[in-house]
């Protein structure tokens, strides 16, 4: 893992020099319960840019953080084999950890109004990483199941009781 670290952490440091917002970069390794895997992160260091320099890389809804992320996979893991790919979270400003929890709070309105209701619910405007992270939170839930319609960029994320 110290070799993936050091490449994400490079990467990520000369693409936002590139971009104009040259800053630090730190790396951490985090476990998540949901898929039982350690995670790498590549956390921003957003003291060294300005507030509406912070907001330009977030985008509007965390599609610019959620952009970089994508390049991140998939430029970084090109030429590495599959089994030796490293997933990268990237997190600016404490961004990916709120919007975790505001997820975790809205799938538990969710759960519970499939339950009440015996419906199911559509949820919309979510990204394709906030889909996943959605189905992992329910993956052992034993009446719940979820599943993924539509095409992007109109793809939607279903919460249906399980029988």
């Amino acid at each position: 893992m110290g070799q993936e670290k050091q490449v994400g952490k490079e990467w990520l440091e000369n693409l936002l020099t590139l971009m104009g917002f040259p800053t630090s970069v730190k790396v951490e390794y985090r476990e998540n319960e949901l898929e039982g895997t350690t995670e790498c992160w590549l956390i921003i260091d957003e003291t060294q840019l300005l507030p509406e320099k912070t907001l330009m890389l977030l985008g509007e809804k965390g599609e610019g953080l959620d952009a970089i992320q994508y390049l991140a996979n998939t430029l970084i893991n090109l030429t590495v084999d599959s089994v030796d790919q490293q997933g990268f979270t990237i997190e600016l400003n404490g961004y990916r950890l709120e919007r975790l929890q505001q997820l975790k709070t809205l799938t538990e309105d969710i759960a519970e109004k499939v339950r009440q209701t015996g419906q199911e619910v559509e949820m919309t405007a979510l990204s394709s990483a906030e889909r996943r992270q959605i189905h992992s939170f329910f993956k052992n839930v034993a009446d719940i199941a979820t599943e993924s319609r539509g095409q992007e960029p109109n793809r939607r994320l279903i919460v249906k009781p399980r029988y």
